[in-house]
């Protein structure tokens, strides 16, 4: 895939109708966590990430990082970069300001396209508005002392493979979680960093993981989120 080519398809794809949770559903855990009983959803902290598609040697890319481990929060982790919405700001200037923060992103040289639906995480208490946006050269990065351990570029060539997802099983959880993860750039993506990537490479035809399965044990999946 020519780096301009799928610039032009996402654009057009982010015009339409999205794919939402059928697209989500491709690399949601399973069984998906829920909100507690009596949790009203549109009460949930609001977080934006940015989705970075990038050009590496005319070859699409996007912008991953690997949240420091000794974050309280998420620790090890691989997201999107991001972070908490402040009340005077919209879904994209917080996704800009935040990548800005945590991998030193120019944010002049972006070009946002448009957003993705945004994902509910039970888990630590936010509703996730992914912002889509482009650089027109590959920008130059640099993680954030105390928050992002590394910066991943994985590619999408990578992404779409469906030889690279990896089916995992955490038997630490209650009940015991299941789920695909992306195999890409030496780490596993999964849960809803892989579901915000999944409705991502769906706007350019993906059809998800194959549908047999292997699960492994896995005892630490921090570092692979």
């Amino acid at each position: 895939m020519h780096f301009a080519d799928v610039v032009t398809r996402i654009e057009a794809a982010l015009s339409g109708p999205l794919p939402g949770a059928a697209a989500h559903a491709l690399m949601a855990p399973r069984p998906r966590r829920d909100w507690p009983p009596g949790f009203r959803a549109e009460h949930a902290r609001r977080a934006a990430g940015l989705l970075l598609m990038i050009p590496v040697v005319h070859r699409p890319h996007i912008v991953l990082t690997v949240r420091a481990h000794t974050l309280d929060r998420h620790g090890g982790q691989v997201s999107l970069p991001g972070g908490v919405i402040e009340p005077d700001e919209t879904a994209e200037q917080a996704a800009l300001r935040e990548a800005h923060e945590e991998i030193g992103l120019s944010i002049p040289a972006v070009r946002s396209l448009g957003a993705l639906t945004p994902i509910d995480i039970p888990v630590s208490g936010f509703r996730l508005y992914p912002i889509v946006a482009i650089a027109a050269e590959r920008p130059d990065l640099r993680p954030s002392d105390g928050e992002v351990a590394q910066i991943l570029e994985p590619s999408l060539d990578e992404l779409m493979d469906p030889g690279r997802i990896a089916w995992r099983t955490l038997t630490q959880e209650a009940p015991t979680l299941e789920f695909p993860a992306f195999v890409a750039s030496d780490v596993e993506i999964w849960g809803a960093t892989a579901m915000v990537v999944a409705e991502f490479l769906a706007l350019l035809g993906w059809k998800g993981p194959l549908s047999s399965r292997h699960f492994e044990n896995r005892a630490d999946p921090a570092r692979d989120m």
